[in-house]
Protein backbone atom coordinates (compact mmCIF):
# COMPACT_ATOMS: atom_id res chain seq x y z
CA UNK A 1 0.00 0.00 0.00
CA UNK A 2 1.49 3.37 -0.99
CA UNK A 3 2.64 5.69 1.81
CA UNK A 4 0.65 8.86 1.15
CA UNK A 5 1.02 12.28 2.80
CA UNK A 6 -1.87 13.53 4.97
CA UNK A 7 -4.67 15.09 2.94
CA UNK A 8 -4.07 18.41 4.68
CA UNK A 9 -0.54 18.48 3.26
CA UNK A 10 -1.89 17.74 -0.22
CA UNK A 11 -4.32 20.64 0.08
CA UNK A 12 -1.55 22.98 1.25
CA UNK A 13 0.89 21.81 -1.44
CA UNK A 14 -1.56 22.49 -4.27
CA UNK A 15 -3.22 25.58 -2.75
CA UNK A 16 -6.64 23.97 -2.74
CA UNK A 17 -8.82 26.32 -0.75
CA UNK A 18 -12.41 25.00 -0.89
CA UNK A 19 -14.55 26.85 -3.42
CA UNK A 20 -17.90 28.17 -2.19
CA UNK A 21 -19.04 28.52 -5.80
CA UNK A 22 -18.51 24.79 -6.34
CA UNK A 23 -20.05 23.82 -3.00
CA UNK A 24 -16.81 22.26 -1.80
CA UNK A 25 -16.16 21.09 1.76
CA UNK A 26 -13.19 18.75 2.11
CA UNK A 27 -13.05 15.73 4.46
CA UNK A 28 -9.63 15.18 6.06
CA UNK A 29 -10.27 12.39 8.60
CA UNK A 30 -8.92 9.26 6.91
CA UNK A 31 -10.54 6.90 9.41
CA UNK A 32 -13.93 8.48 8.64
CA UNK A 33 -13.23 8.26 4.91
CA UNK A 34 -12.38 4.57 5.24
CA UNK A 35 -15.68 4.00 7.06
CA UNK A 36 -17.57 5.72 4.25
CA UNK A 37 -15.78 3.60 1.65
CA UNK A 38 -16.81 0.48 3.58
CA UNK A 39 -20.56 1.27 3.60
CA UNK A 40 -21.41 -0.62 0.37
CA UNK A 41 -19.32 -3.63 1.37
CA UNK A 42 -16.23 -5.16 -0.24
CA UNK A 43 -15.19 -3.00 -3.20
CA UNK A 44 -12.10 -4.99 -4.23
CA UNK A 45 -12.16 -5.18 -8.02
CA UNK A 46 -15.46 -3.26 -8.18
CA UNK A 47 -16.01 -0.26 -10.45
CA UNK A 48 -16.81 2.95 -8.61
CA UNK A 49 -17.95 6.35 -9.84
CA UNK A 50 -17.02 9.32 -7.67
CA UNK A 51 -18.31 12.85 -8.29
CA UNK A 52 -16.34 15.82 -7.01
CA UNK A 53 -13.28 14.08 -5.52
CA UNK A 54 -11.56 17.40 -4.78
CA UNK A 55 -8.08 16.71 -3.33
CA UNK A 56 -8.84 12.97 -3.30
CA UNK A 57 -9.64 12.14 0.33
CA UNK A 58 -12.44 9.67 -0.36
CA UNK A 59 -10.70 8.64 -3.58
CA UNK A 60 -7.66 7.32 -1.70
CA UNK A 61 -9.93 5.38 0.66
CA UNK A 62 -11.65 3.77 -2.33
CA UNK A 63 -8.33 2.95 -3.98
CA UNK A 64 -7.03 1.42 -0.77
CA UNK A 65 -10.19 -0.73 -0.72
CA UNK A 66 -9.16 -2.08 -4.13
CA UNK A 67 -11.80 -0.29 -6.22
CA UNK A 68 -11.41 0.74 -9.85
CA UNK A 69 -12.35 4.41 -9.59
CA UNK A 70 -13.62 6.81 -12.23
CA UNK A 71 -13.67 10.32 -10.74
CA UNK A 72 -15.43 13.32 -12.30
CA UNK A 73 -13.92 16.66 -11.26
CA UNK A 74 -14.72 20.08 -12.74
CA UNK A 75 -12.25 22.04 -10.58
CA UNK A 76 -9.04 21.84 -12.59
CA UNK A 77 -7.05 23.04 -9.57
CA UNK A 78 -7.58 19.54 -8.12
CA UNK A 79 -6.31 17.65 -11.16
CA UNK A 80 -2.58 17.65 -10.22
CA UNK A 81 -3.35 16.19 -6.77
CA UNK A 82 -5.53 13.51 -8.36
CA UNK A 83 -2.81 12.77 -10.93
CA UNK A 84 -0.37 12.11 -8.07
CA UNK A 85 -2.91 9.75 -6.53
CA UNK A 86 -3.23 7.94 -9.84
CA UNK A 87 0.53 7.46 -9.96
CA UNK A 88 0.46 5.96 -6.47
CA UNK A 89 -2.24 3.46 -7.51
CA UNK A 90 -1.33 2.47 -11.09
CA UNK A 91 -4.25 1.44 -13.33
CA UNK A 92 -6.87 2.01 -10.61
CA UNK A 93 -7.87 5.64 -11.15
CA UNK A 94 -9.37 7.42 -14.15
CA UNK A 95 -10.03 11.15 -13.78
CA UNK A 96 -12.53 12.91 -16.04
CA UNK A 97 -12.50 16.70 -16.10
CA UNK A 98 -16.07 17.89 -16.57
CA UNK A 99 -19.52 18.61 -15.17
CA UNK A 100 -21.19 15.45 -13.78
CA UNK A 101 -24.61 16.89 -14.62
CA UNK A 102 -23.71 17.01 -18.30
CA UNK A 103 -21.94 13.66 -18.67
CA UNK A 104 -23.35 10.22 -19.54
CA UNK A 105 -22.32 8.20 -16.50
CA UNK A 106 -23.26 4.85 -18.03
CA UNK A 107 -21.06 5.53 -21.04
CA UNK A 108 -18.17 6.64 -18.82
CA UNK A 109 -18.43 3.30 -17.02
CA UNK A 110 -18.47 1.52 -20.40
CA UNK A 111 -21.81 -0.13 -19.78
CA UNK A 112 -20.47 -2.09 -16.79
CA UNK A 113 -22.20 -2.20 -13.38
CA UNK A 114 -20.77 0.25 -10.86
CA UNK A 115 -21.18 1.69 -7.39
CA UNK A 116 -21.46 5.43 -6.76
CA UNK A 117 -19.66 6.88 -3.73
CA UNK A 118 -19.36 10.61 -3.34
CA UNK A 119 -19.06 13.50 -0.93
CA UNK A 120 -21.43 15.37 -3.23
CA UNK A 121 -20.92 19.10 -3.74
CA UNK A 122 -23.91 20.70 -2.01
CA UNK A 123 -24.97 22.65 -5.08
CA UNK A 124 -25.50 19.60 -7.34
CA UNK A 125 -26.26 16.78 -4.92
CA UNK A 126 -30.04 16.74 -5.16
CA UNK A 127 -30.07 17.09 -8.95
CA UNK A 128 -27.69 14.15 -9.35
CA UNK A 129 -29.69 12.04 -6.93
CA UNK A 130 -32.94 12.64 -8.81
CA UNK A 131 -31.16 11.72 -12.04
CA UNK A 132 -29.76 8.46 -10.63
CA UNK A 133 -33.19 7.50 -9.27
CA UNK A 134 -34.98 8.30 -12.53
CA UNK A 135 -35.39 6.69 -15.93
CA UNK A 136 -37.61 3.88 -17.16
CA UNK A 137 -34.86 1.24 -17.30
CA UNK A 138 -34.67 -0.75 -14.05
CA UNK A 139 -32.65 -2.16 -12.38
CA UNK A 140 -30.19 0.65 -13.08
CA UNK A 141 -26.57 0.24 -14.11
CA UNK A 142 -25.47 1.34 -10.64
CA UNK A 143 -25.45 -1.28 -7.91
CA UNK A 144 -25.53 1.12 -4.97
CA UNK A 145 -25.38 4.81 -4.11
CA UNK A 146 -23.39 5.93 -1.06
CA UNK A 147 -23.78 9.68 -0.92
CA UNK A 148 -22.99 12.54 1.44
CA UNK A 149 -25.78 15.09 1.77
CA UNK A 150 -26.66 17.93 4.05
CA UNK A 151 -28.51 16.30 6.96
CA UNK A 152 -31.73 18.09 5.99
CA UNK A 153 -31.64 16.55 2.51
CA UNK A 154 -30.74 13.12 3.89
CA UNK A 155 -33.73 13.29 6.24
CA UNK A 156 -35.98 14.10 3.28
CA UNK A 157 -34.77 11.00 1.43
CA UNK A 158 -35.56 8.56 4.26
CA UNK A 159 -38.69 10.27 5.67
CA UNK A 160 -42.00 8.44 6.01
CA UNK A 161 -45.41 9.77 4.96
CA UNK A 162 -46.79 12.17 7.56
CA UNK A 163 -43.37 13.36 8.72
CA UNK A 164 -42.38 16.98 8.15
CA UNK A 165 -39.42 16.01 5.96
CA UNK A 166 -41.49 13.68 3.72
CA UNK A 167 -41.67 14.79 0.12
CA UNK A 168 -40.75 14.08 -3.47
CA UNK A 169 -37.25 12.79 -2.68
CA UNK A 170 -38.62 10.12 -0.33
CA UNK A 171 -41.02 8.83 -2.98
CA UNK A 172 -38.39 8.78 -5.73
CA UNK A 173 -35.92 7.06 -3.40
CA UNK A 174 -38.21 4.31 -2.19
CA UNK A 175 -40.76 3.33 -4.80
CA UNK A 176 -38.28 0.87 -6.36
CA UNK A 177 -35.21 1.06 -4.11
CA UNK A 178 -34.18 0.72 -0.47
CA UNK A 179 -32.76 3.86 1.17
CA UNK A 180 -31.27 4.17 4.63
CA UNK A 181 -29.34 6.66 6.73
CA UNK A 182 -25.94 4.96 6.99
CA UNK A 183 -23.96 7.49 9.01
CA UNK A 184 -24.19 10.96 10.51
CA UNK A 185 -21.23 13.29 9.93
CA UNK A 186 -20.54 16.27 12.18
CA UNK A 187 -19.82 19.60 10.52
CA UNK A 188 -16.45 19.74 12.30
CA UNK A 189 -15.19 16.86 10.13
CA UNK A 190 -15.02 19.17 7.11
CA UNK A 191 -12.61 21.89 6.02
CA UNK A 192 -14.02 24.48 6.02
CA UNK A 193 -16.82 23.42 8.39
CA UNK A 194 -20.20 23.95 6.68
CA UNK A 195 -23.01 25.67 8.57
CA UNK A 196 -25.05 22.46 8.61
CA UNK A 197 -24.63 18.84 9.68
CA UNK A 198 -24.28 16.09 7.06
CA UNK A 199 -25.19 12.44 6.66
CA UNK A 200 -24.41 9.46 4.45
CA UNK A 201 -27.31 7.87 2.57
CA UNK A 202 -27.02 4.33 1.16
CA UNK A 203 -29.41 3.25 -1.60
CA UNK A 204 -29.73 -0.12 -3.33
CA UNK A 205 -32.12 -1.04 -6.17
CA UNK A 206 -35.20 -3.13 -5.38
CA UNK A 207 -37.83 -4.71 -7.62
CA UNK A 208 -39.78 -2.09 -9.56
CA UNK A 209 -43.59 -2.33 -9.34
CA UNK A 210 -45.10 -3.51 -12.61
CA UNK A 211 -47.02 -1.18 -14.90
CA UNK A 212 -45.66 2.06 -13.46
CA UNK A 213 -44.07 4.78 -15.58
CA UNK A 214 -41.18 6.49 -13.82
CA UNK A 215 -41.93 9.68 -15.72
CA UNK A 216 -45.57 9.63 -14.58
CA UNK A 217 -44.51 9.15 -10.97
CA UNK A 218 -42.05 12.03 -11.31
CA UNK A 219 -44.78 14.21 -12.81
CA UNK A 220 -47.21 13.39 -10.01
CA UNK A 221 -44.70 14.09 -7.26
CA UNK A 222 -43.59 17.32 -8.93
CA UNK A 223 -47.19 18.53 -9.02
CA UNK A 224 -48.23 17.24 -5.59
CA UNK A 225 -45.22 18.48 -3.63
CA UNK A 226 -44.79 21.63 -5.71
CA UNK A 227 -47.91 22.82 -3.91
CA UNK A 228 -47.61 20.64 -0.82
CA UNK A 229 -49.82 22.81 1.40
CA UNK A 230 -52.73 22.54 -1.01
CA UNK A 231 -55.22 19.69 -1.20
CA UNK A 232 -54.64 17.05 -3.88
CA UNK A 233 -57.68 18.23 -5.83
CA UNK A 234 -55.88 21.55 -6.32
CA UNK A 235 -52.26 20.42 -6.71
CA UNK A 236 -53.06 17.57 -9.14
CA UNK A 237 -55.73 19.25 -11.23
CA UNK A 238 -53.15 19.96 -13.96
CA UNK A 239 -52.38 16.23 -14.41
CA UNK A 240 -54.94 14.77 -16.86
CA UNK A 241 -56.99 12.03 -15.26
CA UNK A 242 -55.45 12.42 -11.80
CA UNK A 243 -58.60 13.52 -9.97
CA UNK A 244 -60.60 10.67 -11.50
CA UNK A 245 -57.85 8.24 -10.52
CA UNK A 246 -57.91 9.51 -6.94
CA UNK A 247 -61.63 8.79 -6.76
CA UNK A 248 -61.25 5.34 -8.31
CA UNK A 249 -58.52 4.43 -5.83
CA UNK A 250 -60.44 5.78 -2.84
CA UNK A 251 -57.82 8.43 -2.06
CA UNK A 252 -59.52 11.45 -0.52
CA UNK A 253 -58.87 14.47 -2.73
CA UNK A 254 -58.89 16.77 0.30
CA UNK A 255 -55.69 15.18 1.62
CA UNK A 256 -52.33 16.89 1.20
CA UNK A 257 -49.30 15.37 -0.51
CA UNK A 258 -47.31 14.79 2.68
CA UNK A 259 -49.98 12.31 3.88
CA UNK A 260 -49.90 10.19 0.71
CA UNK A 261 -47.75 7.07 1.11
CA UNK A 262 -45.23 5.80 -1.42
CA UNK A 263 -47.57 2.88 -2.18
CA UNK A 264 -50.45 5.27 -2.86
CA UNK A 265 -48.33 7.36 -5.23
CA UNK A 266 -47.32 4.15 -7.01
CA UNK A 267 -50.95 3.08 -7.36
CA UNK A 268 -51.89 6.50 -8.71
CA UNK A 269 -49.02 6.49 -11.22
CA UNK A 270 -49.94 2.96 -12.33
CA UNK A 271 -53.53 4.00 -13.04
CA UNK A 272 -52.28 6.89 -15.19
CA UNK A 273 -49.38 5.11 -16.93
Amino acid sequence: MPDLPPIREVIQKHGLAASKALGQNFLLDEQLLARIAAVPGDLAGQRVLEVGPGPGGLTRALLRAGAQVTAIEMDRRCLPALAELGEAFPDQLTVIEGDALKLDHGALMQGEPFHVLSNLPYNVGTALFVRWMGGEAWPPQWRSLTLMFQREVADRIVAEAGEDAYGRLAVLARWRAEARLAMKVHRSAFTPPPKVMSAIIHVTPATAPEGVSARMLERLTEAAFGQRRKMLRQSLKGVPGALEALAALGIDETRRAETVSVAEFVALARSLS
